[in-house]
């Protein structure tokens, strides 16, 4: 490992992946402004002077590029997707929250080790980075999925979008009839898909299990639209929020912030709850609002949003796992979850 490595890696662990990242941005800048003031001059050339070039072209506005990057598709764009000639994504506006420096893997690999989940279950595999936090039975549903991690778990991938995946009898076999104890959903950005994806995993999660709902946070509301436009996108997930807070108030809901875009716990699940999708039809309108995206400016900030560190150290967890271990009722789960709601 190169000296460069080691630094990097210490600095993380010191002062987080956040203040590492603005320092090296710092150091990099530094040594560009360095190579320009040493840098030989150029030698006087013999040949006559070209003709000048034309001037370049105005680049777009902010509000022409948001434009034009919004007839490039209907759903969000891929980070591979082909952009209009000459635009490139759209800056975001500055965010306002304090970071915590906490990555979204960070806290889903930390709630792997307290729950210690005899299954795993995940929306939007991806390169699988997520998927090598697990040790656990594991199934993995993404419609265009391209692992380049190792895996090291009993897991089985569906090359599917999740509807597909739930509207399938049989694809929980590998789980043997038994509970999830831990679901991460990360699939399609926009917020219809991401209550469907919820509604369908709460079904087969067990009395102390948990879900993670990631891009519930977005820094700002430009990052919030349906239509990509910048190069990190949360999309409009975040809505779900108010439709679970205002009809399942039997959850325990806990945002907390990481990077990039959040991570959202819901706990206290009841598989055999029909209250979501009795009023999917009545809310759709609402979750599919087109853009643009307002998003209410304490979310952006995170006001309401719980550090990882108080969350991960409570001791709900060993509390719940060895309840779970005891194959203890419901009802005696959703005690215990009432005490993260008393986080500070």
């Amino acid at each position: 490992m190169s000296i460069r490595s080691v630094v990097g890696t210490g600095l993380r662990t010191t002062i987080g992946r956040a203040e590492t990242e603005q320092l090296r941005r710092r150091e990099v800048a530094a040594r560009r402004r360095l190579a320009r003031l040493i840098a030989p001059p150029a030698p006087e050339s013999n040949h006559a002077p070209k003709p000048p070039t034309a001037k370049p072209k105005p680049k777009l506005t902010r509000e022409e590029m948001i434009d034009a990057l919004g007839r490039a598709g209907v759903e969000g764009l891929g980070a591979g997707s082909q952009l209009p000639a000459g635009l490139s994504w759209a800056s975001p506006d500055p965010f306002e929250h304090v970071s915590s420096g906490f990555h979204k893997h960070e806290f889903l690999g930390a709630l792997h080790e307290l729950l210690q989940p005899r299954r795993y279950f995940e929306i939007g595999v991806d390169q699988g980075q997520s998927l090598t936090l697990s040790r656990a039975r594991t199934i993995g549903v993404d419609p265009a999925y391209r692992i380049t991690r190792s895996i090291h778990c009993d897991v089985q991938t569906f090359l599917q979008t999740s509807d597909d995946f739930f509207a399938t009898d049989g694809n929980f076999d590998h789980f043997e009839g038994q509970p999830v104890d831990l679901a991460f959903i990360d699939g399609m950005h926009l917020a219809e898909f991401a209550l469907r994806d919820f509604m369908n995993t709460e079904k087969h999660m067990s009395p102390g299990g948990a879900i993670v709902l990631d891009d519930m946070l977005p820094r700002n509301s430009l990052e919030a639209q349906r239509i990509r436009r910048t190069s990190a996108w949360a999309g409009d997930v975040y809505k779900v929020h108010e439709v679970l807070r205002r009809h399942r108030p039997d959850l325990t809901i806990v945002p907390v912030n990481t990077e990039p875009t959040g991570s959202y716990l819901v706990v206290g699940l009841d598989p055999s709850s029909t209250v979501l999708s009795e009023v999917y039809d009545d809310v759709l309108a609402e979750l599919s609002s087109p853009d643009p995206q307002t998003v209410d400016a304490d979310w952006l900030r995170r006001s309401t949003a719980h550090a990882p560190g108080p969350v991960l150290e409570s001791s709900v967890w060993a509390q719940v796992r060895e309840l779970r271990d005891d194959n203890a009722p419901a009802e005696e789960f959703r005690g215990r979850w009432s005490a993260l709601h008393d986080l500070g």
